[in-house]
């Protein structure tokens, strides 16, 4: 989040940052939003439980509408959005994975990458759907995995390239050079 919220400001993108919404209130990205005079909210999903998840995405969605969000740019929001969510904003919902999708969907990529001895990892730009770490892919960028990684060397690595590539798919995304018809097969950034 911050490494979009810099370069936005850096390069004078034609928007503005108009929400930072989390599901938990201890989130840093909360902080630095209020020290840049963002507006945020919170809304715990706890009390929803997974039962009464599509109510907890209509709630999101009129947050979200309140404050005439385009573009919703997940970053570090670790919830499964239920098609009430998907729906609202379908076709402009921007996420990252840290894997080359369609590869390891989900958590504990790094564990996984190098489990199976991948010579490559990287991190995915997709646009985002109700499938888990679905929708079509918009950009990815590849890092080598070399002997004697850890998780944590190779996370680190691969944030690397987060912080450089999905910023610019955020600033496409913003001028208008980005629509969900216009989202191309994989391609390397980095």
């Amino acid at each position: 989040m911050t490494a979009i919220l810099n370069a936005a400001a850096d390069e004078g993108w034609p928007c503005s940052m108009a929400l930072v919404l989390s599901n938990k209130a201890s989130a840093g990205g909360l902080a630095t939003a209020a020290e840049r005079g963002i507006a945020t909210a919170v809304v715990d999903h706890r009390p929803y439980g997974k039962a009464r998840r599509p109510e907890y995405d209509a709630e999101l969605v009129r947050i979200l509408r309140e404050h005439r969000i385009d573009w919703v740019v997940l970053a570090g929001f670790m919830r499964i959005l239920s098609p009430v969510f998907t729906d609202a904003f379908a076709g402009r919902i921007l996420n990252i994975h840290p894997s080359l999708l369609p590869k390891y969907p989900g958590l504990n990529t790094h564990a996984r990458a190098l489990a199976a001895g991948d010579a490559e990892h990287g991190c995915t730009v997709h646009l985002v759907d109700a499938s888990l770490d679905g929708g079509p892919i918009v950009a990815q960028a590849r890092v080598p995995v070399r002997a004697g990684d850890t998780e944590d060397v190779l996370a680190a690595r691969v944030l690397e390239q987060e912080h450089r590539l999905y910023p610019a798919v955020v600033r496409a995304a913003v001028r208008g050079e980005l629509t969900s018809t216009a989202a191309q097969p994989a391609r390397s950034l980095a």
